[in-house]
């Protein structure tokens, strides 16, 4: 059994995006074994092509300059070799795709579309926010942030961005490895 816990960053605007179109910007990914234990990490940038500026509100947010954008590849060939690295084709186990929210795993499915690939590799997903809510009993889920740090975890390196939220992400997935239901 492999995790992939994830991250994405994807095109944002103050108020409703240009074409009612969000592409995924950056995807940031640690590969966790079955004791949970980080083997690998994935990150890289993606060029938007629909909307390929970003706005002044997305650029502060997640500190992604436009260069960043401009110098990355696609979304097919970056996807690609996500898939690659996480081992989707292998046969030599399941994984299993994580993220805080269904936010990640429904912008995943949406680039594909976009891009005519398919998007059924992306489950299982394990929506690690709903769970952590259920475990905690909350009235109403937290951010990343404030459930790292209330479990006593330093949030590290640079919030909204996709790398450092997926480690951030690790951090609680494996305080909880075996409360999870997948």
């Amino acid at each position: 059994m492999r995790f992939i816990v994830f991250d994405l960053e994807a095109t944002c605007w103050k108020g409703r995006p240009p074409n009612q179109v969000q592409e995924t910007i950056e995807i940031g990914a640690l590969k966790m074994n079955a004791y949970g234990e980080v083997v690998d990490a994935f990150n890289r940038f993606i060029r938007p092509v629909v909307n390929p500026y970003l706005s002044p509100f997305c650029r502060e947010l997640t500190t992604i300059r436009q260069e960043d954008v401009d110098r990355a590849e696609t979304f097919p060939r970056v996807i690609e070799d996500f898939q690659d690295w996480a081992g989707i084709y292998e046969d030599n186990g399941q994984i299993i795709f994580c993220s805080w929210g269904n936010f990640d795993q429904k912008q995943l499915a949406q680039d594909c579309r976009l891009h005519d690939m398919e998007d059924d590799w992306i489950d299982p997903h394990l929506n690690i926010k709903r769970q952590y809510q259920e475990i905690r009993r909350l009235r109403r889920p937290w951010g990343l942030r404030h459930a790292v740090t209330a479990e006593g975890f330093e949030f590290t390196g640079v919030h909204h961005r996709g790398l450092s939220d997926a480690e951030n992400l690790a951090k609680l997935f494996g305080k909880y490895l075996d409360e999870w239901r997948y």
